[in-house]
């Protein structure tokens, strides 16, 4: 895409919501994370609305991950600024990091991890997303990127986060299109029907089973199944499950990287917290 051809008001509008950085719960329960200590002062409240201003268009978020890529605009971690070190000079976010992670710099280290999965002989890397925040759709292209080229030794997971309100439902449709067997194909469709086509409302209102059922429907869902599903033991499960991950790796925004339940990533960019994370993983992989 060539950015030149995107309107200038977009682009103030990427570094906007780049600015606000990582998504937050808008009405948090009483279940839902508490905000990290080396959370940057400005967190600590909710983040504004993530909207567009009215009459301009919604945002693409491949197109505003390349725009804030463009402007230099800090991103994804709820933490980044907090006494951080200067952000590297950019760097191709497809080229992996050779050198080895240092703690508080470029990961924190989680008392008392757990791995959301059983390791089982492989480095497990999960985002903490939902479908409703911004930053994560705008994460979402260099999350596919770095996706495609890791080895088999590397396992990726998406744990959707509960953290109340227009949150819950997205959790329980991710894990009811795990179960369909739909979820890999949908995922990048559902971030675009809420935040591009807005044919689902996410953060802006509440979207019903229905309502989101109707869009899983173009990826080969059944409606009504899905909505059943969506209520169903097995999703409720899966549905405490993560939100039990969440609390306990204190993830209280969005995206979070986490690897084997231990290192959660820190970064200033989407592009620094990929870096970091290739950081965190080879030293994984050497025994560190």
């Amino acid at each position: 895409m060539n950015l030149r051809s995107v309107p200038r008001r977009v682009l103030s509008t990427a570094a906007l919501v780049l600015l606000l950085a990582a998504c937050q719960p808008s009405t948090p329960d009483a279940a839902a994370p508490a905000p990290a200590a080396d959370a940057a002062a400005g967190q600590a409240a909710d983040p504004a609305p993530h909207e567009a201003i009215a009459g301009e268009p919604a945002l693409d978020p491949a197109a505003s991950a390349e725009a804030a890529a463009a402007a230099g605009e800090p991103g994804a971690e709820a933490d980044a600024g907090a006494g951080a070190s200067a952000a590297p000079a950019p760097a191709d976010a497809g080229t992996p990091a050779v050198t080895f992670a240092a703690q508080g710099e470029h990961y924190d280290l989680i008392q008392g991890g757990q791995p959301f999965e059983p390791l089982d002989g492989k480095i497990e890397v999960v985002e903490v997303f939902n479908y409703v925040c911004p930053a994560c759709a705008m994460f979402q292209p260099l999350v596919n990127s770095w996706k495609a080229r890791q080895p088999a030794d590397v396992r990726f997971t998406y744990v959707p986060a509960a953290f109340g309100g227009n949150w819950d439902p997205y959790v329980r449709a991710y894990y009811a299109a795990e179960a369909m067997g739909i979820a890999d194909k949908a995922h990048d469709g559902i971030f675009h029907a809420i935040h591009v086509e807005r044919s689902l409302r996410g953060e802006r209102g509440q979207d019903s089973p229905e309502d989101i059922a109707r869009v899983y429907a173009k990826f080969g869902a059944d409606p009504a199944q899905f909505v059943s599903t969506m209520a169903s033991f097995t999703v409720n499960a899966k549905f405490g499950r993560a939100r039990q991950y969440i609390a306990q790796q204190r993830a209280n925004s969005t995206p979070t990287i986490i690897v084997n339940g231990r290192y959660r990533i820190k970064g200033r960019s989407f592009e620094e917290v990929i870096q970091n994370t290739d950081r965190v993983i080879a030293q994984v992989r050497a025994g560190g």
